[in-house]
């Protein structure tokens, strides 16, 4: 990947203008497909299968009257309400033949009658047909037109009789508008301050922030014009642009940074543009990997508005990484020198990361404790946090949803917003309104039901509909309890009265429904994410310790995410400050939110700190050293890139939608813990602490993992390639020390050999297992353990299937060749073989021939290279390891 990731930067550094002007045209272009579509976000969280939302389908069918949204209409007073009869009865009577309206209470009727107990306030409510949406949350044709009549109707009202306050919940017709403000831009001020403090110049710090915004525009426009052909809920946008522009500015700044350290080393623009975007944007490309499966992991919940949020955003950090990858390398070829960085600022820098570094792993043990328990602390909070789907009492003070939402609770009570629907099949009884009566009745009784208000079959009585005004609101507890205990009656209502398909409906058994949903998907996914984190880290840092302690570290983070939003939403701490409208419980989609995104950032952290040490680990094997070393070669940016992350995600927390600001919160103090308490923390104590044991890894194990270039090693040997060939000239097979090992003992020990296009290389060795071990290398199919092994130009392991497809070997002298196969490997060969080998050198192919020492060479042949594998002293049993023998077979 590495090399790939060279010609990419090259490329984009060579023609920077014309990379540049290609996104700021794609950005055009979907911009003006926007101003052409519209904006079509949804505000519904919908989840097929139910039982809530089966029930507003059959209200649907068989009673569309009550099927569509209800809309509260509140009269207060500071008299007695009944001397405004007249205006309100006048309110109802318009409101009725508004169309698409179907009924509209009287709240002076006797049998729908609303009156408060203070009698200064009367309660009307407007009930409409699908045409104006329903309780999933689905926005109806009619819906803007029905609530501008409604608000004419209001201002009449009012125009009426000045003394009477009319205020209407705002249900129908309400905006889905994408929630961002001015707010967000101190996050990236954040960030431009952190960049200039990091980089000392202003061209330097300018341009991740260019990067970032021009990946959060295409991602952001992006989304929205996929929202014409995909439901996209109105929280994705704004959940995509926090962590698009987090992640876009850190991603830009790890290639920026590494692209200054060669500009330092006095290589030119070009060539420190196209080997940062090897180096670190291999690392790039693997993390912003990592967010993109923990999103896209959001599908195994199951759940499909939570799957395209999770894609939404996952597409917006590949779009961030993409445009890390080339328009950076763009911005380094169109800046050059400009962007070199002043050498005594990197050695101060450098001076404090290793103070840190010394002073945590002094005293290992006592710092991880330190570590531990105060993670632990800051977790206590998440204990009484709770969640729900907010309702009109979570919005914002002030809107005219949350003015009503308090207005009905405070005269008649929480439950008045959160009316519930029971629904009962009745088509078998012979007095439908008497069993409907007797079924209310029995409904009134239960606990947690401050009033039955409508009982009534539907029009050919096959139905009972009873809508019930719970004692708590749609976030209580009680009322969740009280969803539950009528399906647990149920089975024997249904049993006693002969009714069938009892149902809890409405637009409060929908939210507690996904609410419960919700909560069931968080362990599996949880589970799948921590699998994947050990998953990962152990390919990438071939290590069992590593992915133990960072998974681990993930786990604290996410405890502290989690108990600064139960210290806010749970205790009230800070709830002010933070311009938290209401404490209680949070969105239900939180946790699985952030499990998923700090995760994937976390895994950030893990792979661009630790692959430094992982780098000096195996360039010294001083495990010691490597902590220290890899820690203070990346402390710089990680610091940067931590403190810019929390600045931008604590950017959307002031003026943050219900349902962003708890997710904000999280990932603020998870993404600051993660970074200081536990990645530049504990991760070099714990390492500190396990020595040369946080490197271990099973050889068997190591052998079966597949091989991942994350530091850009592929390129440094592909550099190192490039320049033997230029002092060499091409080659076609180039080993170079190669060590084999056979369990401990080496099976091929420090052997070199180098053979062009077109020639005959010849190997000897009495062991057929060594001769068979090599010839696997030369095939792609075994790794050696030490030592160069290119073949064409593709070097081991990095290039190992392109290695593949071109060689293969003679097994017969008749045996297939592939037209593709420019090395050929023949082992042994008697005189037929000889003479395919001459074939196949004809042929301008390169052939390996390998044999016993007493293997001849016909004369008429030229061999170009020889060697011999000598059998090492000590080396007893001639049979292969699991390992050699599964590549030899």
């Amino acid at each position: 990947m590495s090399s790939s990731l060279y010609r990419l930067g090259n490329f984009c550094a060579a023609h920077a203008k014309r990379v540049l002007a290609a996104w700021l045209f794609l950005i055009a272009f979907l911009g003006v497909v926007v101003a052409q579509t519209g904006i079509n976000l949804s505000s519904s969280y919908k989840i097929d299968g139910l039982e809530s939302i089966e029930g507003v389908d059959v209200l649907s069918e068989r009673l569309p009257q009550a099927s569509g949204v209800s809309e509260s209409v509140l009269f207060s007073s500071d008299d007695s309400i009944k001397s405004h009869k007249e205006t309100i009865k006048a309110f109802v009577d318009e409101a009725k033949k508004i169309g698409g309206v179907t009924n509209v209470s009287d709240p002076f009727a006797a049998a729908t009658g609303s009156v408060s107990s203070d009698g200064k306030h009367a309660l009307a409510a407007v009930q409409t047909d699908k045409s104006a949406g329903d309780a999933k949350g689905d926005v109806g044709p009619k819906a803007a037109a029905i609530s501008a009549k409604l608000n004419s109707l209001v201002a009449q009202a009012r125009a009426a009789d000045a003394s009477l306050t009319v205020q209407r919940s705002g249900a129908v017709g309400h905006k889905t508008e994408i929630a961002l403000s001015a707010t967000e831009i101190v996050g990236v001020l954040i960030a431009a301050i952190v960049l200039f403090v990091t980089f000392g110049s202003l061209l330097a710090a300018g341009s991740p922030i260019v990067s970032a915004i021009i990946g959060v525009g295409t991602g952001l426009l992006g989304i929205v014009v996929a929202a014409s052909f995909v439901e996209v809920s109105s929280v994705t946008p704004v959940l995509a642009v926090m962590i698009g522009l987090a992640v876009g500015i850190d991603y830009a700044l790890f290639i920026m940074s590494r692209a200054r350290e060669y500009l330092a080393e006095g290589i030119d623009p070009r060539s420190a543009a196209s080997r940062a975007t090897a180096t670190a944007g291999s690392a790039v490309v693997f993390a912003g990997g990592t967010v993109i499966v923990a999103l896209c992991g959001l599908s195994v919940t199951g759940l499909h508005f939570l799957a395209v949020m999770g894609a939404a955003s996952a597409a917006v950090v590949a779009v961030a990484v993409l445009v890390a990858v080339t328009a950076v390398p763009a911005l380094l070829g169109l800046l050059g020198h400009r962007l070199s960085p002043k050498p005594r600022k990197e050695r101060r820098s450098g001076r404090i990361a290793r103070a840190w570094v010394r002073a945590v792993t002094r005293r290992p043990a006592a710092t991880v404790a330190v570590v531990l328990g105060t993670l632990g602390v800051a977790a206590v909070p998440a204990l009484d946090l709770a969640t729900a789907l907010p309702d009109s009492g979570q919005a914002a003070r002030g809107t005219v949803e949350r003015d009503t939402y308090d207005a009905v609770a405070k005269a008649y009570g929480e439950g008045y917003n959160a009316p519930i629907a029971v629904l009962a099949d009745i088509v078998q009884s012979q007095d439908p309104i008497g069993l409907v009566k007797t079924l209310s009745e029995k409904i009134g009784k239960l606990d947690g039901v401050e009033r039955v208000a409508l009982a009534t079959p539907n029009r050919d009585g096959s139905l009972a509909f009873v809508q019930i005004i719970p004692t708590g609101g749609q976030t209580s507890k009680a009322t969740a309890d009280l969803v539950k205990e009528i399906r647990g009656l149920a089975p024997s209502w249904e049993k006693q009265y002969g009714i069938s398909n009892v149902m809890v409906t409405g637009k409060t058994a929908v939210a507690i429904d996904i609410s419960d949903k919700l909560g069931q998907a968080l362990l599996p996914f949880g589970i799948v994410v921590v699998g994947l984190s050990l998953a990962i880290l152990l390919v990438v840092f071939r290590s069992i310790a590593v992915p133990l302690t960072a998974t681990l570290g993930f786990l604290l983070s996410l405890a502290a995410g989690m108990g600064a939003v139960g210290a806010v939403y749970g205790y009230g701490w800070l709830a002010d400050a933070l311009n938290v409208t209401k404490t209680g419980p949070v969105i239900s989609f939180m946790p699985i939110l952030v499990i998923g995104i700090l995760f994937g950032l976390a895994m950030d952290y893990q792979v661009f700190l630790v692959s430094r040490m992982r780098e000096e680990w195996i360039r010294t094997g001083d495990a010691g050293r490597a902590t220290r070393e890899g820690f203070v070669g990346s402390a710089k940016v990680v610091t940067a890139a931590a403190v810019i992350m929390t600045g931008v995600f604590a950017a959307f927390i002031p003026h943050g939608s219900v349902e962003i600001k708890p997710i904000a919160i999280a990932l603020t103090a998870g993404i600051a813990a993660d970074a200081f308490l536990v990645r530049m923390t504990f991760i070099p104590a714990i390492m500190a602490l396990l020595g040369r044991k946080a490197w271990w890894i099973p050889r068997w194990l190591d052998a079966a993992l597949p091989a991942v270039d994350v530091e850009g090693d592929g390129l440094a040997r592909s550099l190192e390639h490039e320049a033997w060939v230029a002092d060499h000239g091409e080659s076609a097979v180039r080993l170079e020390g190669l060590t084999i090992l056979d369990g401990d003992e080496p099976l091929v020990d420090s052997f070199s050999l180098a053979a062009g296009p077109g020639q005959l290389a010849v190997v000897r060795g009495e062991d057929a297992v060594a001769r068979r071990a090599l010839s696997a290398v030369v095939e792609g199919r075994l790794l050696p353990d030490a030592g160069i092994a290119v073949i064409g130009s593709h070097t081991l392991p990095d290039g190992r299937s392109q290695v593949q497809g071109m060689t293969t070997a003679l097994r017969s002298w008749d045996g297939p060749v592939s037209a593709r196969a420019s090395v050929v490997v023949v082992d042994d060969p008697g005189k037929r073989r000889w003479e395919r080998v001459r074939q196949l050198l004809d042929q301008g192919r390169t052939v390996l021939a390998t044999g016993p020492a007493s293997m001849t060479v016909p004369p008429d042949l030229c061999v170009s290279a020889q060697a011999t594998i000598f059998p090492p002293s000590n080396r007893v049993d001639a049979s292969p390891s699991n390992r050699v023998g599964a590549a030899i077979r």
